[in-house]
C-alpha cells in the first residue's frame, strides 16, 4: 500500500512501465550473453550487451519522462460583460 502510494507520487504508471522496459531488456541483455557464449568473442558479446542496456536506459528515462508528465489545465480567461 504505501509502495503504491510512493509510486504515484513520484510518477505513476510512467514510473512502473520503465522499470517494466529496464526489466524486459536487462533479462533479454543477460539471454543474449549467455547465448553468444561460444560463438562469439568476449569484446563482442560485451558491445551487444552494451548497446542493448543502452536501449533499455534511453526506453526507460523517456517512459519514465513521458509517463510522469503531469499536464496542467489551463486557466480559464475571466468573464467579461
Amino acid at each position: 500500500m504505501t509502495i503504491l502510494l510512493i509510486v504515484e507520487m513520484v510518477g505513476g504508471t510512467g514510473m512502473i512501465a520503465a522499470a517494466a522496459f529496464f526489466l524486459i531488456f536487462v533479462a533479454v541483455a543477460y539471454i543474449v550473453f549467455r547465448l553468444l557464449k561460444k560463438t562469439v568473442k568476449m569484446a563482442f558479446r560485451m558491445a551487444i550487451v552494451a548497446a542493448i542496456l543502452l536501449i533499455a536506459i534511453a526506453g526507460s528515462i523517456s517512459f519514465w519522462w513521458l509517463g510522469s508528465s503531469k499536464s496542467t489545465p489551463k486557466p480559464r480567461s475571466a468573464q467579461t460583460k
